[in-house]
């Protein structure tokens, strides 16, 4: 038997070689021997992470940056060439560093004075002891230990949970589970963690939705200048600069847009950051709490948008009011859009920003707008989620006549 070259990475991140033959941790341009030894080539970096290999947080820290921009473009674009559509231009790809990024979800548990607290393993449910991590901001990781001591001296010998951690304007935002406060001496515990940590907010949650234990000041997320009320566990992107590449993306496919719409709104990321003079925005959005923070945003800064609670999968745009717009960006969650997608195929609209972080459904729904007389003019694909299979990536389709 002869080396074999690894040529490309897989979905899951295994390197594959032309045989087609799947390798775990093998860059492209690695060799493997007769014996399926990993021989580095080229775009073979070394793993900085003692956890890299157990955790399932990373997958792809053996890439270097060339091998890993490659990987996300092929992500992107892969399932779209496989659909038959052509894509006018691919732009360079956006990486988000090492330690960007600013949310993350972890479990934790307690058998007596053991604590392990991290993410799952790769491939599995099992939980892997952080005691380090490249991925997320410095402060992000300082709280996570700091978590790791509050439950490790909370009154209860047994515990399991949740922590849920995202950095926002005021510091970091903290909502734990499995944490049950039963006494004064266990809530003044709490508060003194959070104002030692210098969190701008820490929540408990038992069952019943986040119960507010610490916030000194109202706590918002800023896109752009716009500060925005931060509700309990909201959507953000997983990086500062992988939102500002996406928003960037928005501004140029919309260029010249007067009267905009952004599905799937959130709390506005894409709204505030494509508010402009003389431009009028509608944002649709199917949770309570993200659209009355968006909306007494835009009332406070008395901006032109107007948001509205709706369900854009139970009940979508339809092509009437569509067809009122110049321009439209949309970011669903994994499923993609399908029936607000039909929709649009069936209105007027001439030009469209798709933000997607399912290359899959991204192109089934390409599809049916190409299939509709739209173009694929632009793609801009977004490695935000650093070291993992996940990506992200921004469109533009462009309807002639």
């Amino acid at each position: 038997m002869n080396d074999e070259l690894i040529v490309r990475v897989a979905a899951r991140g295994d390197g594959v070689t032309a045989s087609g033959r799947h390798v775990a941790g093998a860059a492209p341009g690695d060799t493997i021997a007769p014996d399926g030894a990993v021989i580095p080539g080229p775009h073979h970096a070394t793993p900085q992470c003692p956890h890299f290999g157990t955790c399932g947080g990373c997958s792809l820290q053996h890439l270097d940056d060339v091998a890993l921009a490659d990987f996300v473009r092929e992500r992107v674009t892969g399932p779209l060439i496989a659909k038959g559509i052509t894509i006018g231009e691919v732009r360079p790809v956006h990486l988000s560093p090492s330690r960007s990024r600013r949310r993350a979800s972890l479990r934790y548990t307690r058998m007596k004075s053991a604590v392990t607290l991290g993410f799952a393993g790769q491939g599995s449910h099992d939980l892997v002891n952080i005691r380090s991590c490249d991925i997320v901001t410095p402060r992000l990781f300082d709280v996570m230990t700091a978590v790791r001591g509050l439950v490790a001296k909370w009154p209860k010998p047994k515990l399991s949970g949740q922590v849920e951690l995202a950095e926002i304007d005021q510091g970091i935002d903290v909502l734990i589970t499995g944490l049950a406060p039963s006494s004064v001496a266990e809530h003044e515990m709490l508060s003194a963690f959070a104002e030692t940590q210098g969190l701008a907010r820490l929540s408990i949650d038992q069952g019943y939705g986040p119960e507010t234990q610490y916030e000194p000041v109202p706590v918002t997320v800023s896109f752009g200048d716009v500060a925005v009320r931060f509700p309990h566990a909201s959507f953000l992107q997983a990086t500062t600069d992988g939102e500002a590449a996406l928003a960037a993306a928005a501004r140029e496919a919309l260029a010249g847009a007067r009267m905009v719409a952004d599905l799937f709104a959130g709390l506005g990321s894409f709204a505030f950051h494509l508010s402009e003079p003389g431009r009028k925005l509608y944002a649709a959005e199917a949770a309570r709490d993200p659209v009355l923070a968006l909306t007494q945003a835009a009332n406070a800064r008395q901006l032109p948008v107007f948001a509205e609670h709706r369900d854009l999968f139970r009940n979508p745009l339809q092509a009437d009011m569509l067809s009122r717009f110049d321009g439209l960006v949309l970011d669903p969650p994994r499923a993609g859009a399908e029936a607000q997608i039909a929709a649009i195929a069936a209105s007027s609209l001439k030009r469209l920003c798709y933000v997607s972080c399912n290359p899959a459904t991204f192109a089934r729904d390409a599809r049916t707008l190409c299939d509709a007389g739209f173009e694929l003019k632009t793609v801009w694909p977004v490695g935000q989620f650093r070291w993992s299979t996940h990506v992200e990536l921004a469109s533009e389709f462009v309807r002639a006549g």
